[in-house]
């Protein structure tokens, strides 16, 4: 008889996960989704006017074949292409990202302030030698880019204490400097705007990131089981049990759900785990959207937004992602604003607040006038509890103490908040991380994503 196997959460690693199941032909298995729609943190939302909106912003790259072919098949010839247009809001006025690379743009006294201490840290060299991100910023970008750029911008989007972070996690999340060529950059007047994995995207034309998903599911509909909230899994019986009373066994388990909430939920309780999941920090996000009855003439694609006149990190054109993320894809008469404001209770937000602070840091930022807050035809917001699984100092030990317990009962727990990797959270690293938990289940197949 085939092994049951279980597949909690529908956002992209259990899609990915279910998706592969059903390319096998595999047959014994069922998917568990607490929400009632598709997507998890990808999944996209159409408001009362017609706008639509993602979970915060995300772009489609890839780093895979195979998650290429995925999209291949969910999206056809339904996608735009976008040439990454990204700038840095800083002392009145605009610096192209990455921020580092194009320092010219600053007046005078930032910008000789940034390359005096990109020049003394270079000379130093002391990066590789620090404990922690914050150290690290200083110790590789110069006490200039730090005090402007890098540390009140990190601290926007984590919402979390800079020196109580790791900087293992880094890789090609964060643009590394190179001071020959920021020099040249300088003396040429020379933009450098290319770095990245993403400087070109793909980007559905119906529907927002979350189509690729609710696309997906309707190929293996009849085994996607909505609005069931895990609340318990029994290791001895090998049974999950869900909100409503309904259950399923299994022999093997692909979970999605947050690590930290999964551990409260092992019958019989795991104390000494219940202590190392409660290591792992997260921040939450509000996704703020502003609807304009007016054609914002812009090629822009995202900006960001490191000063305290804003309570948002990053601004998303997102008319200009798809025309059809406006109503009635009337992109010439509206525009939409996606803004995203991380929480935590090292940086607490009042929701009750955060829709007119969003506008106020709209019109301080240069995006909006004063006289389009009378265009305004759409407030959205969106609250995640859980946006940014954070690499802190202690993660990594927390994470050596619970992967290997589940692992060895046949319980993968993988995903943004799954993994609890930050390094392995975009779209392309969820899918294969799914896709690579049931070739493992069914064959033993490593696991290259994950491990």
């Amino acid at each position: 008889m085939s092994s049951r196997i279980v597949v909690i959460g529908a956002g992209p690693t259990g899609i990915g996960a279910a998706y592969r199941l059903h390319e096998l032909g595999y047959e014994n298995w069922n998917l568990y989704e607490r929400n009632a729609y598709i997507g998890g943190h990808a999944s996209s939302h159409t408001d009362a006017r017609g706008f639509v909106w993602d979970e915060g912003g995300h772009v489609i790259f890839s780093h895979y074949p195979y998650f290429d072919e995925f999209l291949n098949q969910m999206l056809g010839a339904d996608y735009l292409e976008h040439e990454r247009q990204s700038w840095i809001r800083l002392l009145d006025t605009w610096v192209p990202y990455p921020f580092q690379n194009n320092v010219r743009y600053l007046p005078q006294d930032a910008l000789m302030e940034c390359l005096l201490g990109l020049v003394q840290a270079n000379q130093e060299n002391a990066y590789e030698d620090t404990q922690n991100f914050g150290a690290w910023t200083t110790a590789l970008f110069g006490e200039g880019i730090a005090k402007y750029f890098m540390r009140p911008y990190n601290f926007k989007v984590w919402a979390y204490p800079l020196e109580r972070m790791d900087k293992q996690w880094i890789a090609e999340r964060v643009s590394k400097v190179d001071l020959a060529r920021v020099l040249r950059n300088v003396v040429y007047a020379r933009d450098d705007v290319n770095w990245g994995p993403n400087n070109k995207f793909k980007f559905p034309l119906y529907g927002g990131t979350g189509e690729i998903y609710r696309r997906a599911a309707k190929r293996f509909q009849d085994r996607v089981h909505c609005n069931k909230t895990l609340v318990e899994l029994d290791l001895a019986k090998r049974t999950v049990s869900f909100q409503d009373g309904s259950g399923d066994t299994f022999d093997a388990i692909v979970t999605t759900m947050p690590l930290d909430l999964l551990i409260p939920l092992l019958k019989p309780r795991q104390s000494a785990l219940e202590d190392a999941a409660r290591l792992l920090q997260h921040n939450g996000i509000f996704t703020v959207g502003i609807g304009l009855e007016k054609r914002i003439e812009t090629n822009w694609c995202w900006m960001y937004f490191p000063e305290s006149n804003s309570p948002f990190y990053r601004v998303t054109y997102f008319h200009n992602y798809s025309p059809h993320n406006v109503p009635d894809g009337r992109a010439d008469i509206y525009s939409s604003l996606m803004c995203e404001i991380s929480f935590s209770p090292h940086k607490p937000v009042d929701r009750a607040r955060v829709v007119d602070e969003t506008i106020d840091g709209l019109v301080n930022s240069a995006l909006l006038q004063d006289a389009d807050r009378a265009r305004i035809v759409s407030r959205y917001v969106e609250e995640s509890e859980y946006a940014y699984p954070i690499p802190t100092l202690e993660r990594d030990a927390a994470l050596a103490r619970l992967q290997p317990f589940l692992m060895q009962r046949n319980i993968l727990s993988r995903g943004r908040f799954g993994s609890w990797k930050y390094e392995i959270g975009n779209m392309d690293h969820s899918v294969m991380q799914g896709a690579e938990a049931v070739n493992f289940i069914l064959n033993g197949a490593p696991e290259t994503v994950w491990s």
